[in-house]
């Protein structure tokens, strides 16, 4: 379970995690960030925003990376970025269409990216130099995801995923030995929390059943009520406290995974899916694809982990994330060649950090996946573990769910797309590495990617949903195991 501030389990993380230091010759190609939003309103009272502090938790964290990522003289900065000025054709940031996920993808990536003074100023024909506003503010394109869409205002999460079978999985928890179990025990425990809930949740909603919402709700006001607003705030003691998060905790991640039902982890595997797409574009563009940033909801950190068998690392991977928690995917290599190097030489690390990154005193940590003893995995090992939890196109995504409408009709005309024949590699990528690359697809998993032509938030947003073209890669495809 994740404290509200800091990782626990320290002796644990000592034995199974590696920090950050890579070795001497290490050079990081690419990265892909996932993270989740910032404070922000409770859920029970709808039309959910980002706070002012959960703006400057997503800030920081943006900075921390900018630090590590960009800036020159960082030892981790990503091989070839520009460090100043951001080159669009290296940076892919996105985030379902929900305000609170939106406005914390605008204000982590001005931390990657701040603004530049007169160093990016324009100059035009006529000699006059035109610098961009707020002191040079950098414009960074968001595209906006269709799955996820509204999650913060949603209060059961599976809700957002449209996924059928999956929401007919998480269903089942309710009748479980588990939930049926703690429903009961926990009958009490709930009604005895009344004189604080009774303006939000009528009495019978005061159960296990709403362990989230409920935790959420105290959770926000025990940040930002005063005490007018917070009717019998000295029932909240750090014991009951810990009792929701901890009831919370089981709650949800029930919801978002279960070993026996992999479609229960639908959003894990959509998630598996963008990652191993996005780097995989970094290797087959030779490098150009740098730096991936996405926002969403915990429960896809959830979803995740357990696919990923970061359970068996640490129970604390059962736990909520805090706001604006990270999961970073490297791609690195030893190679010292000036030329980008061949798959063979490519692995990948991932790291995680619970909440923001305030200072250098907490940084992400390294943990091992699927089950294996080292936390650096070579890309054809890596693609192929992650081939197996991924979901990597439309027609999958259909089938998994078992959805028949929408964007899954079969009249749709969208099925051509989603078939794509692949061809094998001209960037001699070994057999073995293209096989594995090639069930996915370029630019998005499910998601294709199209522009909108307005602004929000100082970013020029666009939208990926299901349906757009799907482009292929110049790879062998190869059965998912």
């Amino acid at each position: 379970m994740w404290s509200q501030t800091l990782q626990s389990s320290i002796g644990l993380l000592a034995l199974m995690a590696v920090h950050l230091a890579p070795a001497s010759a290490e050079k990081v190609l690419g990265v892909y960030i996932y993270s989740r939003h910032g404070d922000r309103s409770a859920k029970v009272s709808g039309n959910t925003h980002l706070t002012d502090l959960g703006y400057r938790e997503v800030f920081l964290s943006g900075t921390y990376y900018h630090d590590r990522y960009i800036t020159s003289n960082s030892s981790l900065q990503i091989a070839g970025i520009d460090d100043s000025v951001i080159n669009p054709k290296q940076v892919a940031a996105s985030a379902p269409d929900d305000g609170v996920l939106q406005n914390s993808a605008t204000g982590f990536m001005q931390g990657v990216y701040p603004p530049v003074g007169a160093s990016a100023a324009q100059t035009l024909r006529n000699g006059s130099t035109v610098e961009a506003p707020l002191n040079g503010y950098q414009l960074v394109t968001l595209a906006t995801v269709s799955t996820g869409t509204n999650s913060e205002n949603t209060n059961w999460l599976q809700s957002a995923n449209d996924c059928q079978k999956s929401e007919i999985s998480s269903n089942a928890f309710y009748s479980s030995p588990l939930y049926i179990s703690l429903s009961n025990s926990t009958k009490s425990f709930y009604q005895s929390l009344a004189p604080m809930l009774t303006s939000a949740f009528t009495e019978s909603q005061l159960s296990f059943k709403n362990a989230y919402t409920i935790f959420d709700y105290l959770n926000v006001a025990s940040i930002h009520n005063s005490s007018s607003d917070f009717p019998s705030a000295d029932l909240l003691t750090p014991e009951v406290y810990q009792q929701l998060l901890l009831l919370a905790n089981v709650h949800e991640f029930n919801l978002a995974y279960n070993q026996s039902e992999q479609v229960r982890a639908i959003a894990g595997s959509v998630l598996a899916g963008q990652v191993l797409t996005a780097l995989n574009e970094t290797i087959t563009s030779q490098g150009k694809s740098k730096f991936n940033v996405q926002f969403g909801a915990y429960a896809t950190f959830l979803s995740y982990f357990g696919l990923a068998q970061l359970v068996s690392v640490n129970d604390d991977f059962t736990g909520i994330p805090d706001y604006a928690s990270t999961m970073t995917w490297e791609l690195v290599t030893n190679s010292t060649s000036d030329a980008f190097p061949d798959p063979s030489e490519i692995s990948v690390r991932f790291l995680f950090h619970n909440g923001t990154i305030a200072d250098s005193s907490s940084t992400p940590i390294a943990y091992p996946l699927f089950g294996q003893s080292s936390t650096l995995m070579s890309w054809s090992n890596f693609s192929r573990n992650m081939l197996k939890i991924a979901v990597t196109s439309q027609d999958e995504w259909c089938s998994v769910c078992g959805n028949t409408q929408g964007v899954c009709a079969s009249d749709n005309g969208s099925s051509p797309t989603a078939t794509t024949t692949f061809k094998s590699s001209g960037h001699g990528m070994a057999l073995g590495v293209a096989g594995v690359i090639g069930a996915m697809v370029t630019l998005g998993v499910i998601l294709g990617l199209e522009f909108l032509i307005f602004l929000l938030g100082g970013f020029r947003i666009s939208r990926k949903r299901a349906g757009s073209s799907i482009a292929s890669l110049t790879a062998v495809v190869e059965n998912k195991a």
